[in-house]
């Protein structure tokens, strides 16, 4: 029997792509995504972020899951497969699962937030309440770590429950309902938001272009973003791949699956905007983007309650697909690794990214003096798994490709299953020359290096 076998492997293909936009779908299309587009420029970050997926991100998730489809293995063990233990390039297995945990220390503090906020809109604790009201909630919330953790709790058993189903009856079968309903509800309150008198205002905003807003910190950013939306160099789309068919469509599946994402992200621009302007609200008010002003929106619309309810069990949905995407390559790692039981694998991940990120918890409240690199603890995680660590880690991909897998044989790998549409020799200039290229110029000038 071979390591796939053991590992298992998806239902169907319908199943994979769901499992694999479940992961990409997440909080990093509507939380994240709109707020830095909120902080960025507007329309300029959209337009870079837009530029990096179809230039940058596209290849390289080619690479991350035809690599995982060519081991069928974790992305440590299967770098060492590819190479040998101890070699550098297995440095691109360790920072996936490294990346992917750090995210979760507070990936899961979100979850907790979003359970919350959808209890105080569905029992109508945000209701009648003024601007200021809104922002009193959300930080008083903020400032109690007991609460914080308790609902950081109750997401990761969520989490914990349904990983330890296994690949098929939990993952992928969660996904397959989660995925279609997460786009139905989307839509429909981009809908209600466009409709808002004056939404044409944030409609405007959001998709004019600045080009004076454009910098090297707008680039890093939207890199940073495009890496944490697909989950490029955070060990999922290797993880993914490795569940994959040896004559699985690789090219055909990953367009779909950033198609999605990329989709995902922009309505969520236009489920917010339009709806921020149309009340006179801030774009730029950060990480509280979503549960101040996205409370205050549903106060001010007919059915409000109704749609904040619908909008937090849609986010939670999002949050919950990632999560599980997250924690699977962690998951794996240490079950083949470290030979552990999965569900005993899964049960002391869950319970390291809780200790590990109880500061993230206090970096709110009582910790909110401390500052690493003149960031909040919470921010500072979210920086250097997402500014720092998911770019090297692409970086260290794309070398591999280029001095030891070679162009020839990630073409041939990619193409193997593939339909009409696969990687051509005239992809060469763009894997070999313009991805490493930009990784590297992007990621030193957005860190003030040069």
């Amino acid at each position: 029997m071979s390591n796939g076998e053991k590992r298992g492997s998806w239902n169907s293909r319908f199943g994979y792509v769901m499992a694999a936009a479940g992961f990409s779908i997440g909080l990093g299309n509507i939380w994240r995504f709109p707020y830095l587009v909120g902080t960025m420029g507007g329309g300029a970050f959209v337009l870079v972020y837009i530029l990096i997926i179809a230039l940058i991100g596209i290849p390289l998730f080619f690479m991350e899951v035809a690599l995982g489809r060519k081991t069928q293995l974790n992305p440590v063990e299967g770098m060492r497969s590819l190479t040998k233990k101890g070699s550098p390039w297995v440095l691109f297995g360790w920072f996936g699962v490294i990346s992917a945990f750090f995210i979760l220390t507070y990936y899961m503090q979100i979850m907790g937030w979003i359970i919350s906020y959808a209890l105080k809109m569905i029992s109508g604790q945000l209701s009648g309440l003024s601007p200021e009201g809104y922002a009193d909630v959300f930080h008083g919330f903020m400032a109690s770590p007991g609460s914080l953790a308790l609902f950081t709790v109750i997401g990761m058993l969520v989490v914990g429950i349904i990983s330890s189903m296994g690949l098929n009856s939990g993952l992928e079968k969660a996904c397959s309902f989660m995925m279609p309903a997460l786009f139905i509800m989307i839509v429909l309150i981009a809908i209600r938001s466009l409709t808002l008198p004056g939404a044409g205002e944030g409609l405007k905003w959001y998709l004019t272009v600045d080009f004076s807003k454009i910098n090297g910190k707008v680039f890093l950013t939207a890199l940073g973003q495009t890496f944490f939306s697909i989950g490029i160099a955070s060990g999922g789309g290797f993880i993914y791949g490795s569940y994959l068919k040896k004559d699985s469509n690789i090219p055909s599946d990953a367009l779909m699956i950033i198609g999605f994402d990329t989709l995902a992200a922009l309505l969520a621009g236009l489920m917010i905007f339009p709806a921020i302007f149309a009340l006179g609200l801030e774009p730029n008010s950060g990480s509280s983007l979503l549960f101040i002003t996205m409370s205050n929106l549903f106060s001010e619309i007919p059915l409000g309650q109704f749609f904040g309810s619908l909008f937090f069990l849609l986010l939670f949905f999002a949050a919950l697909t990632s999560a599980l995407g997250y924690l699977e390559p962690i998951v794996s790692t240490l079950s083949e690794v470290g030979k552990m039981d999965r569900k005993k694998a899964i049960w002391i991940s869950l319970a390291a990214i809780f200790i590990i990120g109880f500061p993230n918890i206090m970096s709110h409240g009582p910790w909110q003096h401390i500052k690493i690199m003149d960031k909040a603890i919470f921010d500072f995680t979210d920086f250097l798994s997402g500014d720092i660590m998911m770019p090297l880690g692409a970086i260290i991909l794309s070398l591999f490709t280029i001095f030891v897998w070679k162009f020839d044989n990630f073409k041939m790998e990619v193409n193997r299953g593939a339909g009409s549409f696969k990687v051509e020799n005239y992809w060469k200039p763009v894997v070999l020359g313009l991805v490493p290229i930009a990784l590297i110029i992007i990621f030193i000038k957005g860190l003030g290096i040069i």
